[in-house]
């Protein structure tokens, strides 16, 4: 009659098995971290001082450069431009005359609404 065989316990049959959610973490953290990343990056350009700002409707830039040029200002003057956006926020917008006589904006801030209470 055959005798059973004993499993050694030093083969193959005897590791240990990883853990069900052990690689999970780095998988899920890796691609989190990117969108995290490359939303503050797309979020910069539109608040702030950036020299990525781009004209939103109802900035004098906005659809191109206005056809009136600037002739009297100097160069470098600084241009401030105030209006209502389509949310009804107040934004505040400086653009720089150019030494061509174009302008380009540098900065954009919003008011928040929140805290809207004076009359100004």
């Amino acid at each position: 009659m055959p005798q059973p065989i004993e499993a050694s316990m030093t083969g193959p049959r005897n590791r240990k098995a990883p853990a069900p959610n052990q690689g999970l973490p780095m998988k899920t953290a890796l691609p989190v971290l990117c969108t995290l990343l490359l939303g503050a990056c797309t979020s910069t350009a539109s608040v702030g001082y950036s020299p990525y700002l781009e004209p939103i409707p109802g900035s004098i830039t906005y659809g191109g450069q206005p056809r009136t040029k600037l002739t009297k200002a100097p160069i470098g003057s600084i241009v401030p431009h105030q209006f209502r956006d389509r949310f009804g926020r107040q934004v505040y917008e400086t653009y720089v005359i150019e030494p061509d006589r174009s302008l380009r904006l540098t900065s954009r801030r919003y008011r928040d609404l929140l805290f809207d209470f004076d009359d100004d």
